[in-house]
């Protein structure tokens, strides 16, 4: 009996050993100072510890295993990515936490952060709400609209367990044939600028004390914002994507930067680079544009991520020197890696550039330091795993209020009338019979566009949640007015069949990217043909779904009323609402509106400037009172 006590007095001792070892953790005690926790976080990293947080990997790839043996830094879901079709945010979470559990059970027990493109609300969930695309937000000229967005977006993506959104996107979109327009406010970096407001909705406002260029993200019911892609990824030749962008440095600093500054004020956590290039040299491995002058001189102190599989890109064709490109990107000052399929090979080779010496253990710290304070910064380590408590903000009707009221004030009225005839719109409510036509007037795919559900954008009325525009006219009228819908009527049934106006909703199909360049721009048949039969012959508005100005100088003699409603999303009620006069047009153009694309590129102060309407073009109305 005499060796009980001497065993619990040896248990007592591992107890209390342990105990102090745990005390003596700095980096899991929330009370340290951000830069405590990290600097005791990283004396107990091993290389491949610090190497896995710098990797970003898709969950396609993923497991909990990988996820705790390498130490993975990040996960994302790529366009489309989802646990499984119309995954509920119960089901989103659940796979999160799987995840998160993983990297928890790793020797330090470092979390991982989740990142997705919650570009436009958070839009690869199925019943999120689908906020209108840049091109249009830029059109509301509403800061403050901007940081409600920002706010709904952050409640949307933390009710599916996601911590990370890789948005804005800051792009100042100069030539119309870029993929990614609709991606961009605006080609004024002015009105870029001002719509940098979504920073603070999604991240909170950064404390009043805090030093320029710390990252902030305020609390459980906000994500780690993303300002992209660095920098001048909207300047590149004839818009095609991916491309060159040629300018001098005061052309870049005065054009392409300017929103980073705000971005980087307003604490934004984390910064995307370009695919593009700057006069030749891949942005990518661009040392003197990433560290010298967005980390050294901005004084920036979040993480620099890559684009997907953006560091295989520096070489042509990608990938064919991955070593070279792990090593060129690293060394330019790229933090976190996007390597979404391959992460053994970036880890492998960046370990060997370390023990080489061709990369610096310095340099690998600075990335992880980085990392580190985002995620220390966000709370993640004190609540790493999600929870239920956001879910029923996801789609709420609040944030589809919000979402309407951003697709009406995005609207652009650029004609109304010729100069001796009355206006068109607003649109009386009770009329003996309306004809509406179009294909894109009962398809909420194609009103929402790309970046929606899947990648590339879907077609139809079934792949979310949401209001078609003609649903929207039917709601708004009489109850007496008789509503025709016709997706492409022939010229008989226009003419016969005593309307008493039409409204022709035409446009772009959903695309993304590279997929959307294009060096027409003009509307895509059966659009034309529709305007042609449906306007030569009865009163019409045309209300044109795009995410970018498009050829449509040909048909505007024959339209009596065109609307620009660029990529309203889900709400498609919003635009009723203007045609009939519930609310007035205000948007105003954030992008030049040209003649031909033999024009283009053309941007407002170009010396020979020859718009068919000019940036800040457009007409307003009055709404109908009773």
């Amino acid at each position: 009996m005499a060796k009980v006590p001497s065993l619990l007095v040896g248990l007592l001792l591992l107890c209390g050993l342990a105990a102090m070892g745990e005390a003596n953790e700095k980096y899991k005690d929330p009370k340290q100072p951000i830069g405590i926790r990290i600097r005791d976080l990283m004396k107990r990293m091993t290389l491949a510890e610090k190497i896995g947080q710098m990797t970003q990997i898709e969950i396609k790839t993923a497991t909990p295993e990988i996820m705790k043996e390498y130490s993975i830094g990040s996960l994302l879901s790529g366009g489309g990515s989802v646990p499984r079709v119309q995954a509920t945010a119960e089901e989103w979470i659940q796979m999160i936490n799987d995840f998160q559990h993983g990297s928890l059970s790793s020797r330090l027990g470092i979390p991982m952060i989740y990142g997705i493109d919650a570009v436009h609300g958070n839009n690869n969930v199925y019943k999120a709400t689908i906020f209108p695309h840049n091109v249009g937000l830029g059109a509301t000229r509403d800061p403050e609209l901007m940081r409600k967005i920002g706010a709904a977006t952050a409640l949307e993506t933390r009710a599916t367990g996601i911590t990370y959104a890789f948005a804005p996107c800051i792009a100042v979109c100069r030539d119309p044939r870029w993929g990614r327009c609709y991606e961009s406010y605006s080609e004024d970096p002015e009105i870029v600028r001002a719509m940098t407001e979504i920073i603070p909705g999604l991240q909170g406002d950064i404390p009043a004390n805090s030093r320029k260029g710390i990252p902030y993200v305020g609390g459980k019911d906000k994500v780690a914002a993303c300002a992209k892609h660095f920098v001048g990824d909207g300047g590149t030749i004839s818009g095609i994507n991916e491309n060159n962008t040629i300018i001098d440095w005061h052309g870049l600093l005065s054009i392409h930067m300017p929103a980073y500054y705000d971005s980087i004020i307003k604490g934004v956590a984390t910064v995307m680079v370009s695919y593009s290039s700057w006069n030749g040299k891949k942005m990518h491995a661009h040392n003197q544009l990433i560290t010298e002058f967005l980390k050294n001189t901005l004084k920036f102190r979040g993480f620099v991520i890559s684009d997907w599989q953006g560091i295989d890109k520096i070489t042509s064709p990608p990938g064919a020197n991955y070593t070279y490109s792990v090593e060129a990107a690293i060394n330019a000052g790229i933090d976190m890696v996007m390597t979404p399929f391959n992460h053994s090979e970036f880890i492998g080779d960046l370990t060997d550039l370390v023990k080489k010496n061709v990369t610096s253990m310095s340099r690998i710290d600075d990335a992880v330091a980085r990392i580190l304070r985002v995620k220390f910064t966000m709370g993640l380590f004190e609540n790493p795993l999600a929870d239920l408590s956001f879910v029923s903000h996801l789609g709420s009707q609040a944030h589809r209020d919000l979402a309407r009221e951003a697709v009406r004030k995005s609207l652009v009225l650029l004609k109304n009338g010729e100069n001796a005839d009355p206006p068109l719109l607003p649109l009386p409510k009770k009329a003996n019979k309306i004809l509406v036509a179009g294909t894109h007037a009962n398809n909420l795919g194609y009103q929402c566009g790309g970046w929606t559900i899947s990648w590339q954008g879907l077609e139809g009325n079934n792949l979310t949640t949401g209001t078609t525009i003609l649903s929207g006219i039917s709601a708004a009228i009489d109850p007496s007015t008789q509503v025709v819908y016709s997706e492409n009527p022939d010229v008989e049934l226009v003419k016969s069949g005593n309307f008493s106006y039409a409204i022709v909703v035409v446009g772009e199909k959903p695309y993304a990217e590279t997929f959307g360049d294009n060096l027409n721009l003009t509307i895509p048949e059966p659009g034309p043909s529709t305007i042609t039969n449906v306007c030569t012959s009865i009163k019409c508005v045309v209300v044109l779904i795009s995410g970018r100005p498009l050829l449509i100088q040909p048909y505007l003699p024959l339209i009596d009323a065109l609307v620009a409603a660029w990529l309203p999303g889900s709400e498609g009620q919003g635009v009723a609402d203007v045609l009939f006069g519930d609310y007035e047009f205000t948007g105003k153009l954030a992008h030049t509106w040209f003649k031909t694309v033999e024009h283009l590129p053309m941007n407002f102060g170009d010396p020979h400037y020859d718009p068919l309407f000019p940036l800040g073009f457009g007409l307003t109305t009055k709404p109908i009172v009773g």
